[in-house]
């Protein structure tokens, strides 16, 4: 199993960064796949002065490809603006994991997802109008 792996999605899985909640978190992202059973809750902290992320933090419910892609996207996602932000892929994020199977690409989708999810929270509390992102995986399976 865990040569389908890249070292740096077996990394992420076994030290995952930024783990754990932010209290007053700005936005939030929840998203789950009922179909494997993962499920994100990504946290982001924002400057409202600069719109940049200045933290984030994830709890994920998941197999080892999802953890892995809800640290990557916590990791890419700080010191960036929400414009910047928005600008994430799922794509990027597996690339920046080396990769991943394409049984376990939905994974980088639920991260790509989550991350709309908590700009879009933020976006909301701040009477700005939510973005539409449509999500798709060309390498699902």
């Amino acid at each position: 199993m865990e040569g389908q792996y890249s070292d740096k999605v077996m990394e992420h899985f076994r030290n995952p960064r930024n783990v754990g909640e932010i209290a007053d978190a700005d936005g939030i992202g929840n998203v789950g796949n009922p179909v494997c059973g993962d499920i994100m809750r990504l946290y982001i902290k924002v400057d409202p002065k600069d719109e940049i992320i200045t933290d984030a933090k994830f709890k994920t419910f998941g197999c080892g490809a999802a953890i892995a892609t809800s640290s990557m996207v916590t990791e890419l996602v700080k010191g960036k603006t929400i414009e910047e932000a928005l600008k994430i892929s799922n794509h990027a994020v597996a690339e920046a994991l080396g990769g991943l199977p394409k049984i376990k690409m939905h994974c980088s989708v639920l991260a790509e997802q989550a991350l709309v999810g908590a700009i879009n929270d933020y976006l909301k509390k701040h009477g700005k109008p939510p973005i539409a992102k449509n999500f798709k995986d060309e390498h699902e399976a």
